[in-house]
C-alpha cells in the first residue's frame, strides 16, 4: 500500500504526519543555509521585541531639532541615541523600522494562517467529496484568482481606514486558491487509496477519514512550503502601505515609512533605505529557510519513492 503525495509515493507507515515533519526539520535545521537564516530571523525577531522597550523611545515622537540626523559615522551631525538616523520629524528611525518590522511579521504570518485554513480546508472537501461540491469550490476558485490582489485591496481597505485585521483578510483571501487547488489535486488522488477504502468500509464518517488520514499526511508539505508565502505576503503588506492602503501613520509600517523618505532621497537617504534593509534582510533569512524546508522535503520523499 503506498500515498502519493506532493513529491512521490511513500509507505503509509512512515508517511504519520509527525514523523514526516521531524525528518524534514531536521534534514533542513542540519543545512548551514536554514541555520543562517534562523539565526538572522531569530535575532531581527528579538530586536523587534526588545529594542523599542528598553531604548524608551517613542516610534511616533516628533523632535523637530533632531530632524534629519544621518547614521552613526555618517556625515557630521551623527548621534550616538539614534544610530540609524532620524527622519524628517526627528523620529528615530531604528525604533521605527523595528516597530514597522513587527507589524510585517504580523500581518506576513496570520495572512497565511487565514489563506492556509481557507484554502486547505477548501481544497480538501472539493477533492474528497468531487461531483458539484468540487464544481462549486473550483468556480469560487477561479473567480477569486480573477481578481488581482491590489484590486481587491482597493475595493475593501479603500472605502474605510485599513486596520490590521482587514489588512490580513485582504491578503489571505487573496492568495488562498493556490493552496487549495494543491489540496484539491492531491486528496482526489488520495481519497482512491487502499487506506481510505478500508476505513469507509469500517464505517468512519467523511469528516473522520479527513482529519485523522488525509490531512496528517498532506499538511507537513504544505506547511513547510507556506514558509516563502511569509516573506512574500510582507512584500505585499509593503507595497499596500506604500500606495497607502496599509496601517495608517503615524503607527509606522515599512510601506508608509518608504513612502514618506522618497521626498527625501537626495539629501537623507536613510529614511527609505533603513527600512529596505532591514526588510531584505528579514525576506533573505525567511527564503534560506524555506528553501532548505523545501530541499529537504523533497530529498525525504524522493528517498522513500
Amino acid at each position: 500500500m503506498s500515498v502519493t503525495t506532493l513529491t512521490g509515493s511513500v509507505s503509509p507507515s512512515r508517511l504519520t504526519s509527525r514523523s514526516v515533519a521531524r525528518r524534514i526539520l531536521d534534514r533542513a535545521v542540519a543545512s548551514p543555509g536554514f541555520r543562517v537564516g534562523a539565526g538572522i530571523f531569530i535575532l531581527l525577531a528579538l530586536a523587534t521585541v526588545i529594542y523599542p522597550e528598553v531604548s524608551g523611545i517613542d516610534p511616533t515622537k516628533m523632535d523637530v531639532k533632531a530632524r534629519l540626523l544621518p547614521p552613526l559615522f555618517v556625515g557630521a551631525n551623527w548621534n550616538w541615541i539614534h544610530p540609524l538616523g532620524t527622519d524628517q520629524l526627528g523620529r528615530d528611525m531604528l525604533v521605527r523600522s523595528l516597530v514597522g518590522l513587527r507589524y510585517s511579521f504580523l500581518i506576513g504570518i496570520a495572512s497565511v494562517v487565514v489563506m492556509l485554513i481557507i484554502g486547505c480546508a477548501l481544497g480538501t472537501v472539493a477533492g474528497y467529496f468531487g461531483g458539484r461540491t468540487d464544481a462549486i469550490i473550483m468556480r469560487l476558485t477561479d473567480a477569486q484568482l480573477s481578481i488581482p490582489m491590489i484590486i481587491l485591496a482597493i475595493a475593501v481597505l479603500g472605502v474605510s481606514r485599513p486596520t490590521i485585521p482587514a489588512i490580513i483578510l485582504v491578503l489571505g483571501m487573496s492568495n488562498w486558491p493556490v493552496y487549495a487547488r494543491v489540496m484539491r489535486s492531491i486528496v482526489m488522488t488520495e481519497r482512491q487509496r487502499e487506506f481510505v477504502r478500508a476505513a469507509q468500509i469500517g464505517g468512519s464518517t467523511d469528516l473522520r477519514i479527513i482529519v485523522t488520514l488525509l490531512l496528517p499526511l498532506l499538511l507537513p508539505a504544505v506547511l513547510f512550503t507556506s514558509v516563502l508565502d511569509v516573506a512574500r505576503m510582507m512584500i505585499f503588506e509593503s507595497t499596500l502601505g506604500f500606495l497607502g492602503l496599509g496601517v495608517q501613520p503615524p503607527t509606522p509600517t515599512f510601506g508608509n515609512i518608504i513612502a514618506d523618505g522618497r521626498k527625501y532621497l537626495l539629501n537623507a537617504w536613510w529614511i527609505a533605505t533603513m527600512p529596505g534593509l532591514f526588510l531584505g534582510l528579514t525576506l533573505t533569512s525567511i527564503n534560506l529557510m524555506g528553501a532548505a524546508l523545501e530541499r529537504a522535503r523533497d530529498s525525504i520523499h524522493a528517498g522513500a519513492d
